[in-house]
């Protein structure tokens, strides 16, 4: 079951939007990947870090869209969170982890990329390089699970939220991101029976997801 809400945070003139064929290619991938249709290899994983790797030095200011709508809105409208630690995957240089640590107790972020980790010193204080979909982490060990323009690897997300636990899904430019899945798709990928909560907010789109069996 999906619940929409209506829109409360207007989108602003001059969204970057990414070039169509990028944004259908790699959404194409996106969509199979968590349809369980295309596999994720070591080739794969290796191309990502190297791809972010290249992009950490000037993402800030060239690469991010530097609006957190989406997440203050999901943060906002999408609970009431669980206690307990969060999982930022893809988490980047870090621009969102302040949100989330204002939120949750502790905030644990994770990113393929070395060069992303380090260029997030100073906003992220716990910082791991794994692959999101081989988690160092036990099963049933972080209360929400934070993917902000982020590949779905159902069965590891399922595997490390804790009951009552929560999947925020974020997407920051929306049904024009490359990597955007609404909730719809992302509930039916995911094991087990999960309740949805969508909206959209400024450039961007969220869901926020809890397993109720």
């Amino acid at each position: 079951m999906t619940v929409t809400l209506p829109r409360v945070l207007p989108s602003p003139d001059g969204k970057p939007v990414p070039p169509p064929g990028t944004t259908e290619s790699f959404r194409a991938f996106a969509q199979d990947l968590a349809a369980g249709q295309r596999p994720w290899s070591a080739e794969a994983a290796q191309f990502v870090a190297d791809l972010f790797d290249q992009l950490a030095a000037d993402w800030d200011t060239t690469r991010a869209t530097g609006r957190d709508d989406p997440l203050r809105d999901a943060l906002t409208r999408g609970g009431p969170m669980p206690q307990g630690p969060c999982l930022e995957l893809g988490s980047g240089t870090g621009l969102f982890t302040p949100a989330l640590t204002a939120l949750f107790p502790q905030v644990i972020s994770v990113d393929l990329s070395m060069r992303m980790l380090q260029q997030a010193h100073g906003r992220s204080p716990w910082r791991v390089r794994a692959d999101a979909s081989r988690l160092p982490l036990p099963d049933a060990s972080v209360a929400a699970l934070a993917a902000i323009d982020m590949l779905l690897f159902p069965a590891e997300t399922a595997r490390v939220l804790a009951p009552g636990g929560v999947l925020l899904w974020i997407n920051q430019l929306g049904g024009d991101g490359p990597l955007y899945l609404p909730a719809a798709t992302v509930a039916t990928a995911l094991p087990g029976t999960w309740q949805a909560t969508e909206s959209e907010a400024g450039w961007g789109s969220w869901a926020v997801l809890r397993r109720i069996n």
